[in-house]
This record gives structure tokens, sequence and C-alpha cells, in this order.
């Protein structure tokens, strides 16, 4: 159903039973895809493709301009995922000429109030960011991460599989996998061990990653023992390292002892 009061320009498209609600506002080439609701008062617009069953609540803005002075309206794109909820209030810029034109968003994921997500960010499936939680430009957030309320990421960190912030953080270095950060700078404080144990991992393997987290730590070089490790046997390990090893513009974030 397209109440009488929306707004939708010719160039977009929608898919099938697609809701729109009063006063909402779909310009540019979005593409919105089966089954998605938007409620009042959302403003939708640019290369933004927006998949199935999503949820977009009140006072939405989508796909608007980046926030970023070297933007000179170059063509780039925002694409979302499948059953997605964006509560009331939510932010999402596109990509920009140097971050590769894509802000990208996965499945199964929750926004809630206020959240903002800037240009070029990547973030994955199943990820929860609590109320006014923001992310700046070119931020990585992995599978079923959670960023808490009011916490901000600074440009180009990557925030670990699994991994949690607590809320009013201010987060300026990569967060290891699975691991808990908190804090104005942010520490890593431990390992997500319910959340890896929700997750279904076995004991044995929750307990060799803590033990080698804390090894790698206390080591005189993160980079240098990280090569050391075996972890073949340890998929949880085997993340760890991989994402230690990877691209990083930011560094690790501090483990607190």
């Amino acid at each position: 159903m397209i109440h009488q009061t929306a707004i939708i320009d010719k160039s977009c498209t929608l898919g099938k039973n697609v809701h729109v609600g009063p006063y909402t506002i779909i310009t540019g080439n979005a593409k919105i895809g089966n089954n998605t609701k938007i409620h009042s008062s959302c403003f939708i617009t640019g290369n933004t493709d927006i998949g199935s069953e999503n949820e977009i609540h009140p006072f939405c803005s989508i796909g608007n301009k980046p926030q970023d002075l070297k933007y000179m309206n170059e063509k780039s794109f925002l694409t979302i995922g499948n059953n997605n909820s964006f509560r009331e209030g939510c932010t999402i810029n596109p990509g920009t000429k140097g971050g590769g034109l894509y802000t990208k968003i996965g499945d199964n994921s929750l926004f809630m109030i206020g959240v903002h997500i800037a240009h070029d960010c990547i973030i994955g499936n199943n990820t929860i960011m609590a109320n006014q939680a923001t992310l700046a430009g070119h931020v990585v957030v992995e599978n079923n991460a959670v960023i808490g309320g009011v916490s901000a990421i600074h440009q180009f960190c990557r925030i670990g599989e699994l991994s949690m912030i607590g809320g009013m953080s201010a987060v300026e270095n990569d967060v290891l996998p699975f691991s808990l950060a908190i804090g104005n700078r942010a520490k890593i404080t431990g390992l997500n061990l319910i959340g890896l144990k929700r997750a279904g991992y076995k004991k044995n393997l929750i307990s060799d990653l803590n033990k080698t987290v804390k090894e790698l730590f206390n080591s005189d070089s993160v980079l240098n023992h990280v090569n050391n490790i075996n972890s073949s046997e340890n998929i949880l390990i085997e993340k760890v390292k991989s994402f230690i090893l990877g691209k990083t513009d930011r560094g690790l974030c501090r483990y607190e002892k």
C-alpha cells in the first residue's frame, strides 16, 4: 500500500507488497525490495538499493549525500540487504570516490533510534547498533557485532566478529573479534564469553582462545607473536589471527590487563 501523500519518482523501482507511509519521499534511482515497509516521513534517495523484508521507521534519511568535504557529487552507491530494521531517525550515507564508492549493509540487523552510518562503511550480518551509536566513514563492522548506545567509532576502524562495544564508548582502534571493549578511549577488557556460548562454540575452543589472546597482549609484539601461533585446529583463533594480520589503518585496541 502506498499512501496518497507519499511522493515516489518514476525513476524508482518498488517490489511486490511494498508499504509506503504518509509524507515519505523516494527519489533518485532508489530500488525497494519485496515486502519492505517504509513508515511515514522517511526520505530515500540516490543510487540506493534496499532488499526485501526491511522495515524503515519514521524520519529515517537513507542515501542522502555523504558528510564529506571531499565528496564532489560523484556517482556512488548504497546497498542494504534483507530483513533489517531501521528505527526512528537513522541516517545512512552512500560511498565516496575515496572509499570505493559503496556503503554496504548486510542482512538481519537492528539499527536503533538515531543511528548514523557514514560513507563507505561496510556492515555484515546480524549486527546490532543501539540508540545514537555512530560510525564515521570507512568503518568495517563484522558479523554479529554489537555496538552500545551513544558510542562513536572513529573512521577506518574495524569492529571484529561477535565483539561487543559497551555503551558511551569512544573507539579509536580496531576491536578484536570475540572481544569486549569499553571506555573513552576504548580498551579490550576480555572476551565476549556469553556471546561465544550463545553462538554454540565449544568450551575448549573458547578456553584456548582466551589463553591465546592473553598471551598475545602479554608479548613484546602482538604482530610478531601472532605469526608463531598454530591456529589450524581452532576456528576462533584462526579468525583472530586473520584479523590481526589483515589491513589496518588504526592499529589494535589495547588490552586492559
